[in-house]
């Protein structure tokens, strides 16, 4: 391209970059002393190449040839500037190995470069382009590559985010429900009780009102009775007097009636720790799980249940490859303990294989050897086995086959146990002066789930002397 372009800059006539380029009507530029020059010799004003006769015996200036010519005039005196020695103006043909830089013949000689190694300047240029080329060039385009490659990563874990996001909210949304529902349910059985005792207060209490309306109806009979017996002749008045003292005193010996005990709304019963007593009741719908499963940490072919308590071996998921996943067909708790007493129980009936315990927080997730665990495990047909970093593998003395294990960390006193949860007997205890924060640690064939721990809700007690 850049040979083709110097082409273009030189006039056909003198073979030499434009000086004063002109062109003519069928677009061949010459340099205007060359062309004049042509023309007095052939007494005509014909093109020098095609041979067409121009109209114009002063041409116009190609400005813009006339400006490329410049400017590749003065990039060629620079270039030639470059290959030029800065001290003695000679060419510069060797290359000193020593200073690693150009030199002329008569820096090879002077006292500057003794006894100094020279390479000629092609042979110099092909030894360091072969050395950018190899020590350089490639490593940085395998650099790229690392970083495109790392860069999907990015793209996977980017989907992924949405992803756990979308399904995260998909449980809250789900649990939430659960518990609205519950509240719903609570609300209804409780203002149905509230209507249910204001319908047979209100029914009492209307039954009570017609008793009352009677006896006062009767009474006021027997006063008209007893009125118009004293409106009566005097015989009449006097046979008929002790009847009516009869019936007055009938009604008079009659208690008045009274407002029932118990006819108000027992708002006490309805209103009494009422959020209390709903908590209370809720613990039957709700649970907790001592240890919930990290699905960061969990390896491709293990699949995490909704609630993060049980775990499964099945088919390899599209998952991203961050930091924290194990390339081991394991998962860890998502919480870590570096103080206090942890345990939790393991439902491990159902697997033909299985390991349990703990690992320290500098557990390398990723290949290498595996240091800072503790653990037990099981295999169908060899049995019970335990094993440290720090000891080989021992066989344990296990008379009946495990339904459910307990795992209990002392992180204090350093040790870790592991029992029957069924029939409470001791299985094996490590005992190591921990360093590091601790994160269960839950390997499987088939299937294993973290139980859950009974939920329980206390009244507070208030201290007469506080």
């Amino acid at each position: 391209m850049a040979s083709k372009l110097k082409e273009r800059l030189f006039c056909t006539v003198c073979h030499e970059v434009f000086r004063d380029p002109v062109f003519l009507s069928c677009t061949h530029s010459f340099c205007r002393d060359c062309l004049q020059k042509w023309w007095r010799q052939k007494k005509s004003w014909e093109c020098p190449v095609c041979k067409t006769v121009s109209s114009q015996a002063s041409p116009p200036s190609n400005r813009v040839l006339k400006n490329v010519c410049e400017i590749f005039l003065l990039e060629q005196d620079q270039t030639s500037s470059e290959d030029s020695c800065p001290l003695h103006t000679e060419k510069l043909k060797l290359f000193c190995l020593d200073h690693q830089q150009p030199v002329c013949l008569v820096c090879r000689d002077s006292e500057t470069h003794t006894n100094h190694t020279f390479r000629p300047i092609d042979q110099a240029a092909r030894h360091q382009e072969k050395k950018l080329q190899e020590e350089y060039l490639e490593p940085l385009q395998k650099k790229i590559r690392r970083l495109k490659r790392v860069q999907v990563k990015f793209d996977q874990t980017a989907d992924h985010i949405k992803v756990q996001a979308q399904n995260t909210e998909e449980q809250i949304k789900k649990q939430f429900k659960q518990l609205f529902q519950f509240l719903k349910q609570e609300e209804e059985a409780r203002l149905c009780a509230l209507r249910e005792e204001e319908e047979q207060k209100s029914q009492r209490m209307k039954e009570e009102m017609e008793a009352l309306s009677r006896e006062i109806a009767a009474l006021s009979e027997t006063v008209r009775d007893t009125e118009d017996e004293l409106r009566a002749e005097d015989i009449s008045f006097l046979k008929n007097f002790k009847a009516a003292v009869e019936r007055v005193q009938q009604h008079l010996l009659v208690e008045d009636p009274q407002v029932p005990q118990g006819a108000l709304i027992d708002k006490a019963k309805h209103l009494g720790n009422l959020s209390f007593n709903i908590w209370n009741k809720m613990k039957d719908m709700v649970s907790y799980t001592p240890v919930i499963l990290d699905p960061n940490s969990a390896h491709p072919n293990l699949v995490l249940s909704d609630g993060l308590t049980s775990v499964r071996l099945g088919e390899e998921q599209q998952l991203p490859d961050n930091p924290e996943r194990l390339d081991i067909v394991s998962v860890l708790g998502s919480e870590g303990f570096n103080s206090g007493t942890h345990s939790w129980d393991v439902d491990v009936g159902g697997s033909k294989g299985w390991t349990l315990g703990v690992v320290a927080e500098s557990f390398l997730r990723k290949g290498g050897n595996q240091s800072g665990h503790w653990r037990i495990w099981f295999t169908f047909g060899f049995g019970y086995s335990a094993r440290s970093s720090l000891k080989p593998s021992t066989v344990l003395e296990v008379n009946k086959k495990l339904e459910k294990v307990r795992v209990k960390l002392n992180w204090d006193r350093g040790t870790l146990s592991f029992s029957d949860a069924d029939s409470k007997t001791h299985i094996h205890t490590f005992t190591h002066t921990f360093t590091e924060r601790l994160f269960p640690f839950i390997n499987t064939q088939d299937k294993l789930r973290i139980l859950s721990s009974t939920v329980s809700v206390n009244r507070a007690v208030r201290d007469e002397d506080d």
